[in-house]
């Protein structure tokens, strides 16, 4: 994702029209993919059949949460769906349908965007509303909402304040290694403070060319392998050490993606050797893992050395090969924006989270900034649930690492 492009998904079609007016539907769009279409009955409502029970409404005081293991046995099909999608909303105010899903169990997190914060005072008071919405005693889980941004420092910032330098700035300085754990530190204490946990930092791509995607605006430490990779552990540490879990991106690496080259606009294709992603876009990941990284969030751009069918993000051979065989990475996997141009050619946002979840992805975010886009990948995953295209066993273990992830951050 490329984050200080504002994106929004809207519905397309009559059916995806009905949704939008239950779940809050975007103000104007950039790019509208095609969705498989909801019947009425499957819309959210404000039926009191379908709310949380009496006891929460009435105020009554949560029941404290049990363990991760615990609770999967006494998740809905649909609450499991739910805890591997992060949602996004256009505006200052979580809308009522957000609210309504998250009170339900079916919701993992929330990404904010910079139309999201208009201060930290208000975005505290954001944070603070949906973990109240998330002590639903409809909820089984009620561990921390993962609550994110991207807060990698530069030119990407969501919130005013630290890190302040890119991390180009920060690999060029006199001492990196002190300012990438500064910068650590810094988005740690920032994202605390109004209530947040989990940053979509560091980037980790390797740059190639100066100027590049991936450089021209300054979010790669280094074309230098070790130092990314050193650089990008420090910031790691740091970062997890003040309570806010980090995620390396963009896993292979976009350190080669020509300027022009953006997922969120169009599918690009990195003609790379595979000895070569693995000596140098990969490289950093392996002191990422060792630093303990929470998340790893992959590429959407395409590596046919490595697989000829499918971007990163939907590979089993990148996400289960790569990642998880190869470099031993145990941590929780979240995709890039679901609703990304380079995915056009695989379905709609239904489709598009089923073939995430088969190729290995625990987390899908859907940044389109409206609650439906999010609807639709959680209704995809149960779809994939029910009829086989997903395997239970894989899936019951992704919801395990999300929800021992929130089990572990302060909310």
């Amino acid at each position: 994702m490329r984050p200080t492009k504002p994106i929004c998904v809207a519905a397309a079609t009559m059916a995806i029209g009905t949704l939008a007016a239950g779940l809050g539907a975007c103000g104007s769009q950039t790019r509208s993919p095609s969705h498989r279409g909801l019947t009425q009955s499957q819309v959210p409502s404000a039926q009191p059949s379908r709310r949380p029970d009496a006891a929460a409404s009435a105020g009554h005081p949560p029941m404290a949460a049990a363990s991760p293991a615990a609770v999967i046995p006494k998740l809905s099909v649909s609450q499991l769906a739910g805890q591997r999608v992060i949602y996004s909303y256009s505006g200052l105010t979580p809308p009522a349908s957000l609210l309504w899903l998250i009170r339900r169990g079916e919701a993992a997190g929330v990404i904010f965007f910079t139309g999201n914060i208009s201060s930290r005072a208000q975005i505290a008071a954001v944070s603070k509303e949906l973990e109240r919405a998330n002590a639903s005693a409809a909820d089984p889980v009620r561990e921390p909402l993962l609550l994110m941004t991207d807060q990698e420092g530069g030119l990407v910032r969501r919130l005013p304040g630290q890190p302040f330098l890119p991390e180009n700035q920060i690999g060029q300085s006199a001492d990196p290694a002190a300012q990438a754990r500064a910068a650590g530190a810094g988005a740690a204490a920032n994202l605390r403070g109004v209530g947040m946990n989990v940053n979509l930092a560091p980037v980790l791509d390797v740059y190639r060319a100066d100027g590049n995607f991936i450089d021209q605006d300054g979010r790669s430490y280094s074309n230098n392998p070790d130092a990314v990779s050193g650089l990008g552990a420090d910031f790691i540490t740091a970062q997890q050490a003040g309570g806010v879990a980090a995620a390396g991106k963009h896993f292979p690496g976009l350190g080669a993606a020509a300027a022009n080259q953006d997922t969120d606009a169009a599918p690009v294709t990195l003609n790379l050797p595979a000895a070569a992603i693995r000596r140098d876009d990969e490289y950093p990941y392996r002191a990422a893992i060792a630093a303990g990284v929470k998340l790893v969030m992959m590429s959407w751009a395409r590596y046919p050395s490595l697989d000829t069918n499918y971007p990163a993000g939907l590979s089993p051979v990148i996400v289960q090969g790569e990642l998880r065989q190869r470099l031993g990475y145990r941590g929780v996997t979240v995709t890039d924006a679901l609703e990304a141009g380079a995915l056009r050619a695989f379905g709609t946002i239904g489709q598009r989270s089923q073939l995430a979840a088969r190729a290995g992805m625990d987390l899908l975010l859907c940044a389109g900034q409206t609650p439906g886009e999010g609807y639709l990948a959680m209704d995809g995953l149960e779809s994939g649930y029910h009829d086989g295209r997903l395997s239970q066993v894989a899936f019951t273990a992704a919801v395990g690492r999300i929800l021992a992830l929130r089990a572990g951050l302060p909310g």
